[in-house]
């Protein structure tokens, strides 16, 4: 079955890690790209990812009903990539990734959207432990209901440059004589490249295929926290002690290292990052993944040394 032809696609966080690569994805398939984001001045060189005029940014909050309804007015598909890993005093889960996620549905349903792409994550869960987990799985639900059509998009962790995985360990190596292997470090990962990400985004935009079709995305390979750790310190010749920490005690460590968040600095842990990983983060057996959108993974070695 042959794409949709390319029309005006409105994409939601197409600023960010993420964003960045599906917009230039989607422009070389001809698409002209609306990038809906907060603060439209750090998108600014987006507009330079395609041919003159075919990227504009348009300033829109996820929460706001209206602006999201005027973000996505002509759009033939809608990318939905807002997603936060850890709340700050403005920014919550329930608001961004839930109402923010039934904002854009049932805008898109009302506007006579074609598409809709929906970015969730590898444990999404309304049972989960983790406030993230249960917020990502309630929003698929969400947008289930308002758009039964949407392709929904569950990454397990991303790697890539500017990646807040891989780089925040390498960050920390760099000045703490250990790192912490949280519950030990047996937690399973399947880390996918961004640009794998971004190219099964807009595959599952312009595919009448994947018409409501849920995707898990992981890469070649799983490895353990600890398996991550060793890789991050070989690749940056560093020596440094690991040294496990219980569940119980990094949920403690979790509760006090956030309190910066309340003012909007990152924190180094939360306590909801530490109950996500209390479970593994790989494809399920069976599920869809970037083989059936005709993409090859890209393994952690490939790209993370660079």
């Amino acid at each position: 079955m042959a794409d949709f032809a390319p029309g005006l696609v409105t994409v939601f966080g197409g600023s960010g890690f993420v964003g960045t690569q599906v917009v230039r994805a989607l422009a070389k398939r001809g698409w002209r790209v609306r990038v809906a984001v907060r603060k439209p001045a750090l998108a600014y060189e987006l507009r330079m990812a395609g041919d003159v005029g075919q990227i504009q940014t348009v300033r829109c909050d996820i929460t706001d009903k209206a602006a999201v309804a005027e973000a996505i007015k002509g759009a033939d598909a809608v990318v939905n990539l807002v997603g936060i890993l850890f709340e700050t005093g403005g920014r919550k889960f329930e608001a961004l990734h839930v109402q923010g996620a039934v904002n854009v549905a049932e805008a898109a349903r009302a506007a006579g959207v074609k598409r809709l792409t929906h970015m969730s994550a590898i444990g999404a869960d309304v049972n989960g432990k983790a406030a993230y987990a249960r917020t990502k799985g309630a929003a698929e639900a969400a947008v289930r209901a308002a758009f039964p059509g949407a392709a929904i998009i569950r990454p397990s962790i991303i790697f890539g440059s500017d990646d807040a995985f891989l780089n925040k360990f390498a960050a920390m190596a760099t000045f703490s004589p250990a790192l912490p292997l949280i519950g030990g470090g047996v937690t399973k990962f399947q880390p996918v490249y961004v640009g794998d990400v971004a190219e099964a985004v807009a595959r599952a935009t312009v595919s009448p295929e994947a018409e409501g079709k849920t995707f898990e995305l992981g890469g070649p390979s799983v490895w353990t926290f600890e398996d991550i750790l060793k890789f991050i310190l070989r690749e940056t010749k560093r020596e440094r002690f690991l040294i496990p920490i219980p569940f119980p005690i990094a949920r403690m460590i979790g509760s006090l290292a956030q309190i910066p968040a309340a003012i909007g600095l990152a924190p180094a842990l939360t306590k909801d990052q530490v109950l996500l990983l209390e479970g593994d983060n790989v494809v399920s057996p069976g599920a869809e993944g970037l083989a059936e959108l005709g993409i090859e993974p890209t393994g952690l070695e490939a790209i993370a040394p660079g």
